[in-house]
């Protein structure tokens, strides 16, 4: 998708590139060149980054290629002999130069498979290093452009409601702009995810923003933690769902106070593959007014798909981004009504 695309879908804020994959490609030093991801990649609008921790934490079950200890995790850059050693200050340094609006402090993503004391372990590493990463953003506030930027600390913790309250309480406790939740469940699985929040939030201030990493595999996944106090969110899947086919089809409904993402389909998306829908006339959704919707047809995509063309994961990308802000915006005019009565 475009910039125009993206705006034309009312996205207002982007992550705008991963830590760990602008190291690899294009470099640090293409993108300094650059004046930052910004101008680079086109995006005006707010950007936010994420520190590379998910992606360390993916790299190092493989010892071969990531080691994680104290100081940080020393990883082979893809393609080369090259070693990186990051650290929580080259995480932010590096962010530095990608010029993001919001930026996190460098983490150990938590997976679901350890015990306590691993989970423990983990935990405190974290908070170490958030205590290293609020150094140097204090140090240097600004990004190599001279642009005020937004620290964010991640609460660890695991499955453990002790460990993620001891944690929501020290990163609360810290100097920064906003807070994160992180963990390997968190937005993978949804019921736990909503548990987490609900151990947590009592712990948050209420003057920063709160940010579930990872949720927004479907719609209703939105409405569930907004309706926990969750302010913010990122996830992959509306354009990974889109190359594959899953395109989100349903209604946002009013269920007393709330908000419904009412769907007759499975996962709350159609696949478009089947055969149902080769000489299906109608749009993806009803009363959808996005660019696919409002000129294409589910016949049109099904043959796009079918023949693997680059024109279905363009349309079907902004299909799927527009459902998904769709469902902010109702739920932010009805977050703005509640407050004026």
């Amino acid at each position: 998708m475009t910039p125009n695309e993206l705006h034309a879908a009312h996205s207002q804020i982007i992550l705008g590139g991963n830590t760990y994959h602008m190291l690899c490609a294009p470099g640090m030093e293409v993108i300094e060149q650059a004046g930052g991801m910004h101008p680079f990649m086109g995006w005006h609008g707010p950007m936010l980054t994420d520190s590379g921790g998910f992606q360390v934490f993916s790299l190092s079950k493989n010892k071969e290629i990531c080691t994680i200890d104290e100081e940080g995790a020393h990883f082979k850059l893809p393609g080369s002999q090259g070693l990186i050693h990051m650290t929580p200050e080259m995480s932010l340094e590096t962010q530095k130069i990608i010029g993001a609006d919001i930026i996190m402090a460098f983490d150990q993503c938590t997976p679901d498979s350890c015990t306590k004391d691993e989970v423990g372990q983990i935990m405190t590493r974290t908070h170490r290093w958030l205590k290293q990463s609020l150094q140097y953003h204090q140090q240097h506030p600004s990004s190599r452009y001279g642009y005020q930027q937004a620290l964010f600390g991640i609460i660890q913790g695991g499955i453990f409601k002790d460990l993620r309250r001891e944690s929501a309480d020290f990163v609360s406790s810290m100097q920064t702009d906003g807070i994160a939740i992180g963990g390997e469940t968190v937005g993978f699985d949804m019921k736990t995810t909503v548990e987490v929040i609900r151990w947590v939030r009592d712990y948050l201030p209420e003057n920063k923003p709160r940010y579930t990493m990872g949720v927004g595999m479907s719609p209703q996944d939105l409405l569930d933690v907004v309706a926990e106090g969750i302010d913010m969110f990122d996830c992959v899947a509306p354009t990974r769902n889109a190359r594959h086919g899953a395109l989100y089809c349903g209604e946002v409904v009013q269920e007393g106070n709330w908000l419904r993402f009412a769907s007759e389909h499975e996962n709350e998306r159609i696949q478009i593959k089947k055969s149902c829908f080769a000489d299906d006339p109608s749009p993806i959704m009803a009363h959808c007014t996005c660019y696919t919707c409002c000129n294409y047809s589910r016949s049109y995509l099904h043959q796009l798909f079918k023949q693997k063309a680059n024109l279905f994961t363009a349309l079907a990308s902004i299909h799927n981004i527009h459902v998904m802000h769709d469902v902010c915006d109702k739920m932010r005019e009805l977050v703005i009504n509640s407050q004026e009565i």
